[in-house]
């Protein structure tokens, strides 16, 4: 049996999903800046897509950029801001996703900016009076902080941080990939400038994106062209994703409830079947057994590391899909694990769950983990009674 339980890098299409876009690769197939019939059609997908997803975030549809996904739309609210509003400092944490720390530390190398680092504690979790004292002593800067991590799942109090953005005068950017579909959010309520979604992680199409920019903005197009998304990202439209991820969207916040609350359950059986399933050493990564300051849907593992091999390698074997990042010597470090107090010798394996995912999967998943660490046990006391004879 196959499991795939990987679904913070990528999820599943959705059967709705694949039913929205389907006219659009067989019927409605016009460049939406055609001005004939079928370029109409085509533009009319696009503008209802961008009506949607403005609708289910709590935004104006002239705040909605189409782009071709999170990275690209994290490239433009950063380098565009610091180009638009000449930033020179921006804060931000050493656990972001790469397609913002790269994006900044080329700025900084640059010497368009000054990167400070807001503290974590033990847990990967945002020091928000380092963060006061840093906004006091940088007015006007710019803010770069996720609303949850993509590896350990820890979700950050976004709407704290846009109330301390507002009371120093600067502008607030966050990655809200790992969110966007699992969190409810109404940004008519919410004091923050920028956020970013990626359809393939709310199980829609790979290569389609958006960015909101707060009304109050105006920054740098990035990609110049044809004058598409109102002169802020040249391009024709990717009409079939941009279709499908308003429906992946809509779907998605129709079935919120229900679906992470199973996904939330899915987890906590994990964690139940590990404490007794005779693995030693298990211990999770920042905030991901919590039930209430992780995302409902990510455990972060670590695991002791096995000797000539790694469990990531051993599960994909038995046909199990999970990422990992490890501290092992014979492994790379994630950037965010390498950013937690004490993970020597370990290796970290996140399990990310969908609606799609069942528990029978996860008690496969705990009895192919503990055959693995038998097997290793079974072979170290059988080397330990050879060496004593």
């Amino acid at each position: 049996m196959k499991i795939y339980c990987d679904n913070a890098a990528t999820t599943a299409l959705d059967p709705e999903v694949i039913d929205a876009i389907i006219p659009y690769l067989s019927e409605d197939y016009g460049n939406p800046s055609s001005t004939h019939w079928a370029g109409r059609k085509a533009k009319e997908g696009v503008e209802s897509a961008r009506r949607t997803v403005a609708g289910l975030l709590g935004a104006n549809p002239g705040e909605i950029y189409f782009t071709s996904g999170a990275t690209e739309a994290n490239n433009l609210a950063l380098t565009g801001a610091i180009k638009a509003y000449e930033i020179s400092h921006v804060i931000t944490s050493r656990i972001e996703h790469k397609a913002v720390l790269q994006t900044l530390r080329q700025h900084e190398k640059e010497g368009d900016i000054e990167i400070s680092y807001v503290r974590l504690d033990e847990r990967g979790n945002v020091d928000t009076y380092h963060l006061e004292n840093l906004l006091r002593a940088n007015p006007q800067s710019l803010i770069s902080l996720m609303h949850a991590n993509n590896e350990i799942g820890n979700i950050t109090n976004i709407e704290a941080i846009s109330k301390l953005a507002k009371r120093y005068d600067a502008i607030f950017h966050s990655d809200t990939t790992q969110t966007i579909g699992k969190v409810v959010f109404d940004l008519s309520d919410l004091e923050i400038d920028f956020i970013v979604g990626s359809a393939h992680k709310f199980h829609g199409p790979k290569g389609v994106g958006f960015l909101y920019i707060n009304k109050k903005h105006k920054i740098a197009p990035q990609i110049h062209g044809g004058g598409q998304e109102k002169g802020q990202r040249g391009g024709t439209e990717n009409v079939i994703g941009i279709v499908g991820l308003a429906r992946a969207l809509e779907v998605a916040c129709k079935n919120h409830e229900e679906s992470q609350a199973k996904v939330g359950k899915l987890k906590q059986y994990l964690i139940s079947k590990l404490a007794i399933s005779g693995i030693e050493g298990v211990c999770y990564n920042g905030e991901s057994r919590s039930s209430e300051n992780s995302l409902p849907n990510v455990v972060s593992v670590s695991f002791t590391c096995l000797p000539g091999g790694n469990i990531v390698e051993l599960l994909d074997e038995a046909g199990i899909a999970v990422s990992g990042g490890s501290a092992c010597s014979s492994l790379g470090t994630s950037h965010v694990i390498a950013a937690l107090p004490c993970q020597s010798e370990k290796e970290n394996v996140r399990f990310s769950f969908s609606k799609f995912n069942t528990f029978k999967e996860v008690d496969q998943i705990v009895e192919t983990l503990a055959g693995i660490y038998g097997s290793v046990r079974v072979a170290r006391q059988g080397a330990l009674q050879l060496a004593t004879v």
